[in-house]
């Protein structure tokens, strides 16, 4: 099926890429490549840092494109026989192995289904598991011992997603895996993408105030988006954050304006909703004898100006979030 001819009543894939850029912002390139691979019967890898709408790209293709969906955490707990299945023992105590005793994990289910097979952090999934994956993406097919064979119906795709190798607890992709998948690497938007979610969020809060400060604040927001992206090029930091960390800090100011009676821009307000929405979301470089607040005080100074007066203590590391800076 190509752009231009699909099954009569069926959306062609230039339909499917147009509703996909209508819920995904900025990823026009990886949205094609996406639904290029998959109407193609490939696998999939897409691999790039946290927060970068690689699971909200995956889920909005799986939807438009009307197919089954079997999500699955990656983690270390993740061992074949919660990926593939497994026999009910109290069933199996008086039924014996047959078919219906067993339980279908998301790994047959897809496979029996002709589902997406969806696997998050999948560099974070031990050895063992990851080889049941390799057979079946050579195979597509799964042999499970005392059931028998299960084979793939048609339109079963393993898509997977996963941060760098050098995130926390990440180990290396053998070949094996990359030679049965074609990989996607992302990287994060543009800063006028990255504003364009943090508003879409902040516009979509349930809290009138948040709703409210997305239409008189757009500057301040655009700082927010600065200041969020220069964490990820500071030479004392390995890690930056996501646009995650842009729109807790200003739903968090929002709410801590609200209870210091000043607006969400004010500096004092400011600096401690960037304190609480970035510290946990950076790391620090190995050697540095800095902490996380004291980066994240540079940065604000650098983008938004100093965030004490002269009068204030700026040096030294910043104490607990609340009642770090002076009253504005």
């Amino acid at each position: 099926m190509t752009a231009d001819t699909a099954p009569a009543g069926a959306p062609s894939l230039r339909d499917l890429v147009d509703r996909l850029r209508a819920g995904v912002v900025g990823r026009t390139r990886e949205i094609e490549l996406v639904v290029a691979a998959i109407a193609a019967d490939r696998h999939i890898l897409i691999e790039g840092p946290p927060g970068t709408g690689k699971s909200t790209l995956l889920r909005g293709v799986a939807r438009e494109m009307d197919i089954g969906f079997e999500f699955v955490e990656g983690n270390a707990e993740l061992t074949p026989a919660r990926l593939v299945g497994h026999f009910d023992p109290a069933r199996v105590l008086v039924d014996g192995y047959v078919p219906d005793v067993f339980v279908p994990g998301p790994l047959a289910a897809a496979l029996t289904d002709g589902a997406l097979l969806y696997i998050e952090e999948l560099n974070r999934v031990p050895e063992e598991t990851l080889n049941v994956l390799i057979t079946v993406m050579s195979e597509r097919e799964l042999h499970v011992p005392r059931l028998g064979r299960i084979e793939a119906a048609p339109g079963f795709r393993l898509v997977s997603a996963m941060n760098p190798f050098d995130a926390v607890g990440t180990a290396r992709i053998s070949s094996a895996v990359y030679d049965r998948v074609c990989r996607i690497a992302v990287d994060y938007q543009s800063e006028t993408d990255e504003l364009t979610i943090l508003r879409k969020e902040i516009s979509s809060s349930p809290t009138r105030a948040d709703r409210e400060a997305s239409e008189v604040e757009p500057a301040w927001q655009l700082q927010v988006v600065e200041l969020v992206r220069a964490t990820r090029e500071h030479p004392d930091l390995r890690i930056g954050s996501s646009v995650r960390g842009a729109i807790d800090l200003v739903l968090v100011a929002n709410a801590l304006g609200e209870l210091r009676t000043a607006g969400a821009h004010a500096p004092s307000v400011s600096l401690d909703a960037a304190l609480v929405a970035l510290s946990g979301r950076v790391r620090l470089r190995e050697g540095t004898d800095r902490s996380t607040e004291d980066v994240i005080r540079e940065l604000f100074d650098t983008v938004f100006g100093r965030s004490v007066d002269e009068g204030g203590t700026d040096g030294g590391k910043a104490g607990a979030p609340t009642g770090a800076t002076t009253s504005s």
